[in-house]
């Protein structure tokens, strides 16, 4: 008998939730802080594990991810950074064309061709095993899809709960995610607070800390970017941070660049 079933199921929220905290600490723990910045240093395991659940985003292979992040860096804000919500053009649609391109719109313009790579990932381009991991990113995508969809199966042990689990922890976490860290690119550029007076126009946004797992807090990130923790407050909420913390307490990372340790050693990277 044919039956039908209307709006999310408990398993469905689950396995949305599940592996969009995989997925977003893979994209802010290890594609941004740990393969861009070299925030803290990990063996082959954390980069596989931090370099398949950050290509499972579907928001580009390991070296391209890295590439651009690190472009934005040298020249945020300025002619040269990929995403940038600077205003396009002149006229009163300049300001939203300006969002429109540091939001999503780079991605149909941006050329990668055209960089030096090897001078923007050359510690990568040695890695062996982040090459591998980047030459397998379809591989990747498609595991971030079966696996909720095989969880949803074995969960309600019905075909309807591997769509549920293939639409929801696949495809529609994918969506929100994309443009959860597409906003730090375009809201955090223009919104919110500035503690510091960074050379470019980044903001800290308290209110998106939570789905950012900490990515939000992009004024303190530009204030610092190599290090672990964009925390600057007890109130500052960075799950990510707490994770890498709590991965140092393990022994499963180390060289972690804490904010407390840099000041104490005066470093000056």
């Amino acid at each position: 008998m044919f039956s039908a079933y209307y709006g999310l199921s408990f398993n469905d929220v689950s396995l949305f939730v599940v592996m969009y905290l995989i997925t977003s600490f893979g994209v802010e723990g290890g594609l941004h802080r740990y393969f861009t910045h070299r925030a803290f240093t990990g063996g082959p395991v954390v980069t596989v594990l931090t370099g398949i659940a950050g290509s499972m985003a579907a928001q580009g292979p390991i070296l391209f991810w890295v590439s651009v992040h690190r472009r934005h860096h040298a020249y945020t804000d300025r002619e040269g950074d990929p995403h940038s919500p600077r205003p396009v053009g002149s006229g009163p649609l300049s300001r939203l064309k300006g969002f429109w391109h540091g939001h999503m719109g780079w991605l149909f313009t941006v050329d990668p061709a055209s960089w030096h790579w090897h001078r923007l990932v050359p510690e990568l381009l040695r890695d062996r095993t982040v090459v591998r991991l980047n030459r397998l990113y379809p591989l990747w995508v498609l595991l971030g899809l079966v696996i909720p969809a095989a969880a949803g199966m074995a969960l309600e042990g019905s075909v309807h709960g591997a769509v549920g689990g293939l639409l929801w922890g696949g495809f529609a976490r994918m969506f929100v995610l994309h443009h959860v860290t597409w906003s730090v690119n375009s809201l955090g550029h223009l919104f919110g607070d500035r503690p510091h007076r960074t050379r470019d126009r980044s903001h800290n946004i308290a209110s998106l800390a939570t789905i950012t797992v900490g990515g939000s807090w992009h004024n303190n990130h530009h204030a610092r970017p190599s290090l672990a923790h964009n925390r600057q407050g007890f109130w500052q909420f960075d799950p990510t941070g707490a994770i890498i913390h709590l991965l140092d307490r393990a022994g499963l990372i180390h060289d972690v660049r804490y904010p407390a340790r840099r000041v104490a050693k005066g470093s000056a990277r």
